[in-house]
């Protein structure tokens, strides 16, 4: 049995395409989470399943390092986005299912992507709330991009992410747990951030969390759209409408190809 994938990267958030046609084992929890170990599967923070809807329309299912599946991955889109207009399979409208909503995507001169990632919201209304961790009250704002948001403002987003990002994901506050990104802004249209994803942990980069960042810190900082959001693994650009939609503009590249092992294939049979 063989199962061919593909190692992309956006801005060094890393996943594995697979297309689901080419896959006679279905990808299940336990399974995703063997493939993604880094020790002993092909390692990743994620897996980004590829399908097609009965009218053809193409379909991102995204699968984290815990065996959880995500609603949406901004960087993931980009990279779908790419592999299926190298496969000549990407549709004229750039329409791409994700669990959180239709996106339309546009692959520019350059390579890079342009994402109409859908309306941001404000679950709790456009205000900021404090959450108690560690004995300290945190500020944060909660933006939902299809996927959930924690958006708090540091002066080192990178001393605390680690320290902080944990907890926060999985607080009682957040009952299908949370993304976590730690921000700083750098002047009038710029923000540094950090990001603990819900399911992966500390990653370079999260495209619906750079997202999520420029609607708050638009909305809630008095920052002009559009806005360049500085990531660990590169630059992501943002433009926050009137209306809350969201454009991401960013790059992605393919890494190599490969198949998994016939002796990681029998694990993953036994899984």
């Amino acid at each position: 049995m063989s199962l061919p994938f593909a190692k992309w990267q956006g801005l060094g958030n890393h996943h594995l395409v697979v297309e689901r046609t080419d896959w006679a084992l279905p990808i299940t929890p336990a399974r995703a989470q063997r493939i993604l170990d880094p020790a002993f599967g092909v390692g990743g923070d994620g897996i980004l399943e590829v399908s097609h809807e009965d009218d053809g329309t193409p379909r991102m299912t995204v699968w984290n390092p815990d065996g959880s599946q995500a609603e949406n991955c901004g960087n993931g889109i980009r990279i779908i986005a790419l592999h299926l207009r190298d496969a000549g399979r990407l549709p004229a409208d750039g329409r791409i299912l994700t669990g959180g909503g239709p996106v339309e995507v546009a692959v520019l001169d350059d390579d890079r992507v342009e994402v109409r990632m859908g309306r941001a919201r404000f679950p709790a209304g456009e205000a900021r709330e404090t959450l108690a961790v560690a004995g300290d009250g945190v500020e944060f704002a909660e933006v939902s991009m299809g996927n959930p948001h924690a958006i708090i403002e540091h002066p080192d987003p990178s001393s605390v992410v680690r320290a902080l990002g944990p907890a926060i994901e999985t607080d009682a506050r957040f009952p299908e747990r949370t993304n976590v990104e730690f921000v700083r802004a750098e002047g009038p249209s710029e923000l540094t951030m950090r990001v603990w994803e819900r399911g992966v942990g500390e990653t370079l980069a999260c495209g619906t969390g750079a997202c999520a960042a420029a609607v708050a810190a638009v909305r809630l900082g008095g920052l002009t759209s559009p806005v360049t959001v500085h990531l660990a693994g590169g630059d992501l650009e943002i433009a926050v409408g009137d209306d809350l939609e969201v454009t991401m503009t960013g790059p992605a590249e393919e890494i190599y190809r490969g198949a998994l092992s016939p002796e990681l294939v029998r694990a993953l049979e036994e899984l």
